[in-house]
C-alpha cells in the first residue's frame, strides 16, 4: 500500500469533529464573506505571530502582491528573490511591471544567501538600469531565512523586506518570528502547508498601522478605510467609496472557521514535526548525502523533510516501488524556467541552486506521521544501494 505524502485526513480525524462543527456554524451563520470568523481568526493569527495586525486574503500569492501594491513598486524597480522556490514568490513582481532579480541560496539551509544578495544589489546599482526596492526572503521547507543578516543588507540600501512564510509560518529565530526583522510577513493556507485550510487562503502580518490599513483597503477593491475618512463625511458602506485601485482578495468565512480550529493545535503540531524531523535525521544520516540541519536557536515548521542524494532519481524510483511517495522541490529553479529566464540574476550565477536541483528529494512529512510508518520510510531509504 502506498503511503500518503501528507496525511491531511489524519489531522481531521484527530480533531474529532471540531472542524466540521466550525464549518457548520459558519454555514448556518450566513455571513459567508468577511464574516465574524474572519475577524476572530485574524486576531488569533496576530497573537500567534506576535504581530500588530493580521489580514486574511484569498491566497498566499495575493499576500505577496498586496505589499508590493502598497509600496507602489512598478516599472524600473528591482525586487530580489531566491530562485530556489515556488513560482509565486517571483511571479507577482512582473504583475506590477517590476523585475525579479534572482539570488542564490545557502548550501545548508537552502534559503537566500545574504552575501550574494548584497553583491547583487551592488551590481544592480552599478548597472543603473533598475532601482533596488525590495527583498522577498523565503522560509523554504519551514526553516527561517537568515533575517538578521538580510535585514542588515536591506537597511544599508533602503530596501523593504517581505518574509515569505508560505512554508514556514511559525518558524522562529531565538524565539522571535520573522516579523521582528521584516516589514511584512506573508503566508499561505494552501491545504498542504503546515497551517492549511480546506481550499485557498492567505494572510499578511505587520506591525505598521498605516500599512495594515492600506492593505485592508487594497484587498477589498480599494475601499475607504479609517485614515481615508478623517475629515470626510460618508454615511454609506466604505466599500462604496473607492480611494485607490485595489483587487478582490478576501479570506472566505468558512476557511477562517477551519483555520481557527487548526491554529488551536498548531503550536503542538510544530513540536511534533520537530520530533519527527529529529528521528528522520538520526535514521537517515548514514544513508543519504545530506539531511537538513537547523541552525542553533532556530525552530523550523518542517513543511517538507528534504534530503540530498547523489542518485536522487534512482532513489525516487526505488521508494516508489516500495510504496513510499516522494517529491522534488524544485526540479527547475525559477531562473531557468521559460517564463523567468530573461530576468536578471546575481553575479557569478546561481551555482548552489543549480547543484541542489539535481540532488534534493522530499520524503513524507506531516504532524501525524507515526513512528512505525516513519521506520518503514527510513528502512526503504536504507535499502537503496545507489
Amino acid at each position: 500500500m502506498t503511503l500518503p505524502f501528507i496525511d491531511l485526513q489524519a489531522q481531521r480525524l484527530r480533531l474529532n469533529g471540531a472542524i466540521e462543527a466550525a464549518v457548520q456554524e459558519a454555514v448556518a451563520g450566513g455571513a459567508w464573506v468577511m464574516g465574524p470568523q474572519v475577524r476572530r481568526f485574524e486576531a488569533d493569527l496576530a497573537a500567534f505571530g506576535r504581530a500588530g495586525h493580521a489580514l486574511g486574503c484569498a491566497n498566499g500569492t495575493d499576500a505577496l502582491a498586496l505589499p508590493l501594491m502598497a509600496w507602489g513598486i512598478g516599472r524600473g524597480d528591482a525586487v530580489f528573490v531566491p530562485s530556489f522556490t515556488f513560482a509565486a514568490t517571483a511571479e507577482i513582481v512582473p504583475w506590477f511591471e517590476a523585475e525579479p532579480v534572482f539570488i542564490d541560496v545557502d548550501p545548508n539551509t537552502y534559503n537566500m544567501d545574504p552575501g550574494h544578495l548584497e553583491a547583487t544589489v551592488e551590481a544592480t546599482l552599478k548597472e543603473g538600469r533598475l532601482k533596488p526596492r525590495a527583498v522577498i526572503a523565503v522560509d523554504l521547507f519551514g526553516r527561517p531565512a537568515d533575517y538578521p543578516a538580510i535585514r542588515a543588507v536591506c537597511d544599508r540600501y533602503g530596501l523593504k523586506l517581505i518574509a515569505d512564510s508560505a512554508q514556514g509560518f511559525g518558524c522562529t529565530i531565538d524565539g522571535d518570528h520573522p516579523l521582528k526583522w521584516a516589514d511584512i510577513t506573508t503566508t499561505s493556507f494552501f491545504p498542504a502547508k503546515p497551517l492549511g485550510c480546506y481550499g485557498d487562503g492567505g494572510a499578511v502580518l505587520t506591525d505598521d498601522d498605516d500599512l495594515a490599513q492600506l492593505i485592508d483597503s487594497l484587498r477589498v477593491h480599494g475601499k475607504a478605510v479609517a485614515r481615508d475618512l478623517e475629515g470626510r463625511s460618508f454615511d454609506h458602506d466604505p466599500k462604496y467609496l473607492n480611494m485607490r485601485i485595489g483587487l478582490n482578495s478576501r479570506l472566505d468565512t468558512i476557511q477562517a472557521a477551519v483555520l481557527i480550529e487548526k491554529l488551536k493545535v498548531f503550536g503542538q503540531e510544530i513540536e511534533w514535526r520537530n520530533r519527527i524531523a529529529a528521528r528522520y535525521g538520526e535514521g537517515l544520516r548514514p544513508h543519504v548525502a545530506a539531511v537538513p540541519e537547523v541552525p542553533e536557536g532556530q525552530v523550523s515548521t518542517w513543511a517538507q523533510y528534504t534530503v540530498e542524494h547523489e542518485d536522487r532519481d534512482g532513489l525516487a524510483a526505488h521508494l516508489k516501488a516500495q510504496g513510499v511517495p516522494t517529491a522534488v522541490y524544485y526540479p527547475v529553479p525559477l531562473h531557468l524556467q521559460p517564463a523567468y529566464e530573461m530576468y536578471p540574476r546575481g553575479p557569478q550565477g546561481l551555482p548552489v541552486t543549480e547543484r541542489l536541483m539535481q540532488r534534493v528529494i522530499s520524503l513524507p512529512m506531516h504532524a501525524d506521521l507515526d513512528e512505525a510508518t516513519q521506520d518503514r520510510i527510513i528502512a526503504a531509504v536504507a535499502s537503496f544501494g545507489g
